[in-house]
């Protein structure tokens, strides 16, 4: 009965992952016959969007400071007044958000640039995979015939006797 209950053990198969290194060592992300045109068009188009969104998380970010260090004197002084403290608060709690945000936003369009250089590298070397494969099938099937055609010609008789004179002379 416990030898029905307990179930086999299980194995776990570990398959390698082959990187794709280059001859000098280094992970290779850029395609050997140059980057396409859809790709050219990405980067011109999200390199400015993200250094301009880098920017604006960057002066939204000293803008922020600057605006603390300007009103927090103000605030000390005005104590008794709940709003501005509010409003400070408020401002603050904005301003750090929205730097995030644009900061976020950067990185993940310059994530994104990357990515399609990757996918790009793999696709073609699925398809160069691919095309040894084919190249490797029809080089066998080439042998094949050849061999075939060799043998069909050992089996057919030459019409010669064993001294090398034509039959029926």
């Amino acid at each position: 009965m416990a030898d029905r209950d307990r179930s086999p053990p299980q194995q776990l198969q570990v398959h390698p992952q082959h990187l794709g290194y280059g001859e000098g060592g280094v992970k290779t992300l850029f395609p050997q016959r140059g980057p396409s045109a859809i790709q050219v068009l990405a980067v011109v188009t999200l390199l400015p969007v993200g250094g301009t969104l880098f920017g604006l998380a960057g002066l939204t970010l000293v803008g922020t400071l600057i605006g603390l260090a300007l009103t927090t004197p103000l605030f000390v002084i005005c104590s008794p007044v709940l709003v501005p403290a509010v409003v400070l608060f408020g401002l603050a709690v904005t301003g750090f958000l929205s730097s995030g945000a644009f900061g976020l936003t950067g990185l993940s369009s310059l994530s994104w640039v990357l990515n399609c250089f990757r996918q790009k590298a793999t696709e073609q070397m699925d398809d160069a995979r691919r095309r040894m494969q084919e190249a490797a099938g029809q080089l066998g099937q080439k042998t094949k015939e050849v061999g075939e055609r060799i043998q069909t010609k050992a089996q057919e008789p030459t019409g010669r006797d064993q001294g090398g004179r034509e039959a029926g002379k």
